[in-house]
């Protein structure tokens, strides 16, 4: 749980810049990986975590302004990755303005469930840190050199034995 707004927007920006770390290694080629017909490809899943950034919030009446999120998932990996860049940091700017101490403890209703602001907030680096993960097995597959996440890759174990 977080006890304050600050202790979410510390772990927020630890865990976005993870995220921007998976989004800057795709390329325009991966973005149609899937990891079967008819399933998220490379481009949906780090599309869908784009808007969630913004979605979630929204949810609990936390706004600010984003491009159209409702589009389909761009071809460009570069169009993904600054869009992400862009919403995260327009997020970091709407909490530290719109939200107190006070509210992370309100009660609000989130998909049918009645939860506090911070849950909320929760519940959003968890989804995001889920499909990060599947990100990651997605781009392995369409052989593309994965960024450590919590540790280093296995191409960074590599570069570090020499």
């Amino acid at each position: 749980m977080f006890t304050s707004k600050n202790d979410f927007l510390q772990e927020w920006k630890q865990e976005a810049a993870v995220t921007q770390k998976v989004m800057d290694a795709l390329t325009d080629e991966s973005l149609k990986q899937e990891v079967a017909p008819d399933l998220y490809s490379i481009g949906s899943v780090a599309w869908h975590i784009t808007g969630a950034t913004y979605y979630f919030p929204a949810q609990v009446g936390i706004t600010f302004e984003v491009p159209d999120l409702r589009k389909d998932a761009p071809t460009s990996a570069a169009e993904i990755s600054e869009t992400y860049k862009l919403v995260s940091n327009r997020l970091v700017e709407a909490v530290s303005e719109q939200v107190s101490d006070e509210k992370m403890n309100e009660m609000v209703n989130l998909f049918g469930m009645e939860m506090p602001v911070q849950a909320v907030f929760r519940l959003l680096i968890q989804h995001q840190a889920h499909h990060r993960g599947q990100l990651t097995v997605l781009m392995r597959q369409a052989d593309l050199k994965v960024p450590g996440v919590y540790g280093p890759s296995k191409e960074e174990m590599e570069a570090m034995k020499g």
